[in-house]
C-alpha cells in the first residue's frame, strides 16, 4: 500500500472524526436516536438489572391471546445489554477511533484498485464512496428497522446520515488519490 493511499485514508478517518464531532458531539444527533429517556428510569433500569444478566439483545413482548398470537397493536420492546458499565467508555472510544481510521484506509485502498475509468474521473471516485456509503446504510441501518429495531424514521436518518458520512470521506480521498502516470514504451 502506498504512501499516498495512506495519506488519503488518514485524511478520509481526519474528516469523519471532524464530522462525528460535529453531528454527534455538539448537535447530538445520534444522542437524541439512541439516548432517549425512559419515564420512571430508575424503576426500569432496576428491573432490567434484575432480569438481564447476560449481554445480549432482548425482545419483551406482549402476552399471547388464548389462541396462541400475539395480539395485533400490542408494542414490542427491545433491550440490548452490551455487557459493560460506564468505565469503559475510553477502551470503546479507542477502538471506535480505529474503526474511523481504518475504515477509510480500507476504502482509499479499495479505490486505488478500481479500473482506471474510475479512477481517471474525480466525480467517479465520490461515487465510489457513496456507494459504500449506501450499501452500509442499507445492510445496517435500514435493515435495523422494524421489530426489535429502529422506528422507520429513525433508520433513514441513520441511513442518510451513513451515506452523508462516506460521502465526506470519499471528497478528500477522492481529491488524494490519482492515476498511476503510464510507464508505456514507445518505439
Amino acid at each position: 500500500m502506498s504512501m499516498k493511499v495512506i495519506g488519503a485514508g488518514v485524511l478520509g478517518g481526519i474528516v469523519l472524526m471532524v464530522w462525528t464531532l460535529l453531528v454527534d458531539g455538539i448537535l447530538g444527533f445520534h444522542a437524541s436516536i439512541d439516548m432517549r429517556q425512559v419515564a420512571e428510569e430508575r424503576v426500569v433500569y432496576e428491573t432490567l438489572k434484575q432480569h438481564i444478566v447476560d449481554p445480549g439483545k432482548y425482545a419483551v413482548n406482549p402476552a399471547v391471546t388464548p389462541e396462541g398470537r400475539y395480539p395485533a397493536g400490542e408494542p414490542v420492546f427491545s433491550v440490548l445489554y452490551g455487557g459493560v458499565g460506564h468505565e469503559s467508555a475510553g477502551g470503546l472510544m479507542l477502538i471506535g477511533l480505529v474503526v474511523f481510521f481504518l475504515a477509510p484506509l480500507i476504502g482509499a485502498w479499495m479505490l486505488s484498485q478500481a479500473s482506471g475509468g474510475v479512477i481517471s474521473s474525480y466525480s467517479r471516485k465520490v461515487l465510489f464512496f457513496v456507494a459504500i456509503g449506501l450499501l452500509f446504510a442499507l445492510f445496517s441501518d435500514v435493515a435495523d428497522f422494524g421489530i426489535g429495531g429502529y422506528p422507520a424514521g429513525d433508520a433513514i436518518l441513520l441511513a442518510v446520515r451513513r451515506i452523508v458520512d462516506w460521502t465526506l470521506v470519499g471528497l478528500v480521498v477522492a481529491w488524494r488519490i490519482r492515476p498511476e502516470p503510464s510507464h508505456a514504451v514507445i518505439t
